[in-house]
């Protein structure tokens, strides 16, 4: 229980101090990439350190910068797709998808081969 506290409140904290960076941020379209899931991100690794150890958090935070790059990776190759008419919504996205799943995959594969 306690440790769900400490989350609500490291995230709040976190989803407030994003939210008013966004409102600083010009474009206003900007504001989305500081929402909540950066703070519920760092707020689940600091709990994740406390109690499991800053070695299990490292990985931790590996794998979800893996993620975030994969991420990274489907957005570009489906906006791009997108604008340019390639094919229909739900077929790119699901191509995408596919794609950010086997980049993650990769991703995840070679962290542990070299860690």
């Amino acid at each position: 229980m306690m440790q769900l506290l400490l989350r609500f409140l490291i995230g709040g904290a976190v989803i407030s101090l994003f939210a008013m960076l966004g409102d600083i941020v010009r474009p206003k379209s900007f504001a989305g990439i500081f929402g909540a899931a950066p703070s519920i991100a760092l707020a689940t690794l600091a709990l994740t350190a406390r109690t499991e150890g800053v070695e299990y958090a490292s990985v931790e935070a590996r794998s979800m910068i893996v993620g975030a790059a994969a991420l990274a990776c489907y957005a570009a190759i489906s906006s791009r797709a997108m604008w340019r008419g390639i094919a229909s919504v739900p077929v790119i996205t699901g191509a995408g998808l596919l794609i950010w799943l086997a980049l993650a995959l990769a991703g995840g594969f070679l962290l542990r081969a070299i860690s």
